[in-house]
């Protein structure tokens, strides 16, 4: 039963995370994610995890490579918050709510926490 759910779960992780390759998001972390618990439901996926997982430190380094790139983060993920706000605030805008604008919130927390974790691992391993 546990190889099942873990099976499942890593299914649809690597299914949004596919998803998230193309769209904005953090696909390779959630491709890792789903291969990590593929590979502990069916063993023949662990020679996936390796490469995908280079390939996700690779996009985590890159991320917070410059302060440039961590100040568009971080005003990406304001925005998403600020859009959010107001998608609850203003329900008169198209496809206005609290669905919507809980998930606009959702986004950009998240965006905002994967950056602070990849700037601790990035840059608290060289200091």
């Amino acid at each position: 039963m546990a190889r099942v759910a873990l099976g499942a779960a890593g299914v649809v992780l690597v299914t949004v995370g596919v998803v998230l390759l193309v769209l904005p998001g953090p696909g390779m972390l959630l491709l890792l994610a789903g291969l990590v618990l593929l590979a502990r439901a069916v063993p023949a996926f662990s020679r996936y995890v390796e490469p995908v997982r280079l390939k996700a430190m690779e996009g985590v380094e890159a991320s917070v490579a410059s302060r440039w790139r961590i100040a568009g983060s971080v005003l990406a993920g304001l925005g998403l918050i600020g859009a959010g706000v107001v998608a609850i605030l203003v329900p008169s805008l198209p496809l206005a709510g609290w669905p919507t604008g809980l998930s606009l919130i959702l986004s950009g927390l998240i965006l905002l926490g994967l950056l602070i974790w990849s700037h601790r691992r990035v840059h608290g391993a060289r200091g």
